[in-house]
């Protein structure tokens, strides 16, 4: 943080904290910073390092955080040839239901409901997995991948309907939002991607995925935008994830902890800061990997 105002009374910051699950293990966390901080639990199993400063002096501070990824390609069972039919064994959910509602930039109003029953019905889709498969579809073919002008990179299912085009999160509003008006539970997590080739660097930018929910299925991994940009790997795209990407946070509308005085996030993966509980966006970012090559014994 710079910049800090004279005579504020507290500056807090949040970071995202990367969690491991089935397809990445963390570890060797170290964080280092001028000031005490904690780690703690927030919303969909998501963790977040917060700090407070109570009279801040007007100077800039910084805060570093390392860790160990090692990451796994994430596939569903039911829908990989090497395994068909075996339904992958997961835990349930506690916040399914969540995932059947609307995020602010993700309404499930009438309009949208129309738009992802028509996409549905000219697929001639009757099963969950079938309707899925058809907004996949239908969004690789009718989005294209393109971060020119604004209005992009919100995540806002209206902008990426009208515009057809956008990042990340505009492709996967598009797809989350037809998935959940149509009664299939579909949730949102963000990361940093990684190069496929090996070696040191700087990490540019965010990327952000989905997957949606049948009980035949259990979770299966989508990425509209990947598959997008590479029409080759379209097919691989629903119902895998690579290993080239750190899941961060998942869910939208994020409220953090200790809970944050400005509205809900809409999406966490940058440092957030308030200073005497407003917004403050004086933060300079920077991300960075190192590929670890293991050799065998």
């Amino acid at each position: 943080m710079k910049d800090l105002p004279a005579q504020a009374k507290a500056a807090d910051l949040w970071i995202p904290v990367p969690h491991a699950d089935k397809s990445q293990d963390i570890n060797n966390l170290v964080i280092t910073s001028p000031y005490p901080y904690e780690l703690l639990d927030a919303a969909h199993g998501n963790k977040v390092l917060h700090l407070r400063v109570l009279n801040p002096q007007p100077t800039s501070f910084s805060v570093t955080m390392k860790f160990d990824a090692t990451r796994r390609e994430h596939k569903n069972p039911v829908l990989s040839p090497e395994t068909p039919g075996k339904r992958a064994k997961e835990a349930a959910d506690p916040d399914m239901q969540r995932w059947l509602q609307p995020d602010q930039l993700v309404p499930l109003d009438d309009k949208i409901r129309l738009w992802a029953q028509a996409v549905v019905a000219q697929a001639k889709a009757t099963t969950d997995l079938e309707k899925a498969q058809a907004i996949y579809n239908h969004v690789v073919s009718t989005v294209t991948y393109d971060k020119t002008g604004q209005g992009w990179g919100r995540g806002d299912i209206y902008y990426a309907c009208d515009a057809r085009r956008g990042n990340c999160t505009d492709f996967h509003a598009v797809f989350i939002g037809y998935c959940r008006a149509v009664g299939i539970p579909a949730r949102f997590s963000i990361g940093f991607p990684l190069p496929t080739e090996r070696g040191a660097g700087e990490v540019k930018g965010y990327h952000c995925w989905a997957e949606f929910y049948t009980p035949a299925t259990g979770w299966v991994p989508v990425d509209a935008s990947e598959a997008a940009k590479d029409p080759a790997r379209r097919a691989y795209f629903f119902g895998a994830h690579d290993e080239n990407r750190v899941e961060f946070t998942r869910g939208r509308d994020l409220t953090l902890a200790p809970r944050q005085q400005g509205v809900a996030l809409n999406y966490f993966i940058y440092p957030y800061a308030e200073v005497d509980g407003k917004p403050f966006t004086s933060i300079d970012k920077q991300f960075r990997y190192h590929d670890v090559v293991q050799t065998a014994k």
